[in-house]
């Protein structure tokens, strides 16, 4: 199989490529051996005999792949992780006769696919035969760096210095990575490994490349060998030296769009920062100084742009977050006091943010309009990066709780208040009023990126332009406009849209803070914020709030501050929603289209095109909505709330044992909103319709809800709740199962049908009424079904009768049900023929 895995044709290599995979998963897996307590008995003895003689045959199997052998796969797998596309010149290096993968080999998969299985067979042989994948990856990488030292145009030939980057990377964390035991293995492999690795890294760092692709390139690698440094400190100063040599060789202004690669390998050496301090760990804390010394030395210099000195502060929030929250706190309040001092200052709010149409103005601005722009990133990277918290304790702890404050906490008085004016006039841009005054650029520039329009259609992002740099959250925007005087729309987009993603994030980070941010901040203030222009808001950002604010600000508000915080923030939203969602389900539903109010965000494209995007944005907005109330009913919002198995016998409450809702409220959040009709309204509201809406993913956030729902019905003395449940969310669950769509969550719906009929069908006529009211039942088949469920206290045998006789009681109408062929339990009881 060896020879199969050297041919140089493709298939045959790619068929050997599986058989050398479960070889060695097979003889590096952990042998797993089940003990039953019938059959043989294996004893303990027995036991250890058996994986005794497991774990022999795998040492033979890996005693046979000796170092010729993995030297041969590694040698193959290094010149094929190339695809033959993107070797544009022969060189030395190149695979010679090797038919290297390319995009006319069909039937194999991705070449993405396939280069991930070679990295797997590297890890693996790395892992067992740490000083051969060392040597072999080292030798090879030095050996492409001289060919690129003798090359005329290096940049043109850097196919192959790319392709083994990544090889270099998996072959580094297989050894470095702490699951090989590294740091207690032999002191003689230590050495050689450290011999070999220092090579190559002296390698690296004698390169003085200053082409922005060779550059990144180098970045690249040195982010590799992070690992490496974690356990031999005394290469990090060397490795911070040269990417800090690497950033300066670079341009540091840059006029002309076509120059801006150089902006972005600044930028990329700036990340590369970042994940050397991840995977260098606690070895590159005695270097924290100098870094800040030579980030200050730039800044002063002015060799240092705001998005350039956003990574490396994140970089230092990564070394401080291994140090503990003292060291946070200092380096916080080191990064932030010269933001503070802008950030702050009246003026620029005055002029900008005291009316809506100050945002034209400030959008004239340039250089101020992104100032802006990277310190409320910088404020989502902070709170990322800093502190441990507190997810959903508040129900464990009250507010008055002491707890070690989180770094940022003091911090957050003078960091949120500007940001919620900012916030206040971006959301009014939106409002008709304002609209209609504002100027043609700002107007096209509130519309959607191709980048989200493509999201949408359920595309690919189309290609972005070089300096559109990708961060580790996703977040795309072109940072080469940074420093840029011309005005134009498509910054002014990324502008508005990088507040606003950055901003709800920072809030919505903010309130995971807990107590500080509850406190520090007038309910008032972000009411007006979030919600004085909710009716104009775009279903896209109306999704962006929920998701990025709202759900976890419910998650982490302490139990004394939901009268005041919940009903101001959630009332005008379920009221919004309600009527927007209801409004676009019935047209899409009805007219095939749904006409959502995104009017400035989708200007451009046929038809077809738009009616995809409307329902898209549709569903994603349904499914927020729905996620929120999910998590309202979630348990650890919820720990008052009993469950079913509290009842007693099936079917039977205690009447004398039943409550106010007024007795959950003060310890479940689901309680607290039904006794608040005016967020329980529009809520139960969007709950009915959410079951005639074609979409099973808001079906079964819904029906977490629902449940919450009926068991307070169940459990409380509470007339119009009870209500409620036994009749219209009963008629509404059972509509829903008339949905081909709703049968993933049908065994859900059954249930609830079971829980509703069972408990409240004889404390309240609805339920019995609703299944009369069915086409294909008598009371005869009722009171038989009835009685078929009290000969069986088994929840299982129970939802099995409920589903047989919705089949029967709708003549098999009910879709969702339908799709699943089941025992028809009920007709033994009805008299009817099981089909």
């Amino acid at each position: 199989m060896l020879g199969f895995f050297q041919h140089f044709k493709l298939a045959l290599h790619y068929q050997s490529l599986q058989f050398w995979l479960v070889l060695l998963r097979d003889a590096m897996s952990k042998p797993k051996l089940s003990v039953h307590s019938s059959g043989d008995g294996l004893t303990a003895t027995n036991v250890d005999s058996t994986l005794a003689q497991v774990d022999e045959e795998k040492r033979k199997i890996l005693s046979f792949l000796n170092d010729d052998i993995c030297s041969t796969i590694l040698d193959i797998s290094f010149q094929r992780m190339l695809k033959k596309e993107k070797l544009m010149t022969e060189t030395a290096l190149s695979p010679g006769i090797l038919e290297l993968w390319s995009d006319d080999f069909e039937s194999k998969g991705d070449f993405g696919q396939y280069r991930s299985r070679l990295f797997e067979l590297i890890k693996f042989i790395a892992s067992n035969k740490p000083l051969v994948a060392g040597a072999k990856v080292s030798v090879r990488i030095i050996m492409i760096i001289k060919s690129l030292l003798n090359s005329p145009m290096p940049a043109q030939d850097l196919a192959v210095m790319e392709s083994m980057q990544m090889a270099l990377e998996n072959v580094i964390i297989s050894i470095f990575d702490g699951s090989n035991e590294f740091a207690g293995g032999s002191s003689e492999v230590h050495l050689a490994l450290c011999r070999i690795f220092e090579g190559l890294l002296r390698e690296l760092l004698s390169l003085n490349w200053t082409e922005p692709a060779l550059v990144k390139v180098l970045g690249h690698y040195l982010e590799a060998i992070g690992p490496f440094l974690k356990y031999f400190p005394d290469a990090v100063a060397s490795v911070i030296n040269k990417l800090f040599e690497l950033l300066n060789s670079l341009p540091f202004i840059v006029k002309d769009p076509s120059t801006s690669s150089a902006r972005h390998a600044r930028l990329q050496i700036c990340t590369s920062f970042i994940r050397i301090a991840k995977a260098a760990d606690k070895s590159i804390l005695p270097h924290m100084k100098g870094i800040a010394d030579m980030m200050a030395c730039l800044q002063r210099e002015g060799r240092l742009l705001r998005s350039e000195h956003n990574l490396l502060g994140e970089a230092f929030l990564v070394m401080a977050s291994t140090a503990g929250i003292q060291q946070q706190q200092e380096v916080l309040a080191w990064l932030l006091e010269p933001l503070s001092q802008q950030w702050m200052q009246i003026e620029w709010q005055n002029n900008y943010l005291s009316e809506p149409l100050g945002l034209v103005g400030l959008c004239s601005e340039r250089a101020f309009m992104w100032s802006l722009f990277h310190t409320v990133t910088f404020f989502e990277k902070a709170l990322k990066r800093s502190g441990t918290r507190k997810g959903n304790s508040n129900l464990q702890n009250s507010s008055t709780a002491i707890s070690t404050p989180h770094p940022l906490a003091s911090h957050l008085p003078w960091m949120l208040p500007p940001l919620l004016k900012l916030l206040r006039g971006i959301h009014s841009l939106w409002s008709p009023s304002v609209f209609q005054m504002l100027p043609g650029e700002i107007k096209s520039a509130m519309s959607m990126s191709d980048v989200e329009q493509s999201s949408l259609l359920g595309g690919g992002n189309p290609k972005l332009s070089k300096g559109a740099l990708t961060f580790v959250d996703g977040s795309q925007f072109d940072m080469n406009k940074e420093g840029y005087i011309k005005p134009n729309e498509a910054d002014i987009r990324n502008w508005l849209k990088g507040i606003r993603d950055s901003g709800y994030n920072v809030l919505g980070l903010s309130t995971t803070i807990g107590d500080p941010f509850f406190k520090c901040i007038d309910i008032d203030f972000v009411a007006l914020t979030l919600i004085e222009n909710i009716q104009s808001m775009e279903f896209r950002h109306t999704r962006l709030l929920v998701h990025s604010i709202l759900i976890p600000l419910i998650k982490s508000c302490p139990l004394d501050m939901w009268e005041v915080w919940l009903e101001r923030l959630l009332h005008p939203l379920f009221v919004h929603c309600q009527q927007a969602l209801s409004c676009s389900w019935s047209s899409l539903l009805h007219e095939g289209r749904a006409n959502v109010p995104d009017n400035h965000g989708i200007l451009t494209g046929s038809d077809l095109k738009v009616e995809v995007m409307e329902e898209k944005l549709l569903r994603d907005l349904t499914r927020e909505i729905c996620s929120l109330l999910s998590t309202i009913a979630s348990s650890g919002l919820n720990a008052s709330l009993p469950s079913l198995e509290h009842a007693g016998h099936v079917g039977r409450v205690d009447t004398s044992s039943l409550k106010d809702l007024d007795a959950f409220a003060s310890s479940s959040m689901a309680s607290f909103l039904l006794k608040h009709k005016s967020l329980a309204i529009p809520v139960l509201q969007i709950s009915l319709e959410a079951f005639s809406w074609t979409d099973s993913e808001a079906v079964t956030k819904v029906c977490a809800f629902s449940a919450a729902v009926v068991l307070l019905a169940i459990f409380t003395n509470n007339v119009d709740l009870r209500e409620y449940v036994s009749r219209d969310l009963f008629s509404a669950v059972i509509q829903g199962l008339a949905l081909e769509s709703n049968a993933v969550i049908s065994a859900d719906l059954v249930s609830l049908c079971r829980d509703i009929f069972i408990y409240l069908c004889n404390r309240d006529p609805g339920p019995r009424k609703i299944l009369l009211s069915l086409p294909c039942i008598s009371p005869s088949d009722l009171h038989a079904f009835e009685e078929a469920l009290t000969k069986t206290a088994s929840p299982k045998e129970q939802k099995q009768l409920m589903k047989s006789f919705l089949l029967l009681a709708t003549g098999n109408n009910l879709k969702a049900l339908a799709a699943q062929k089941c025992v028809n339990i009920v007709t033994n009881v009805t008299g009817g023929t099981s089909e």
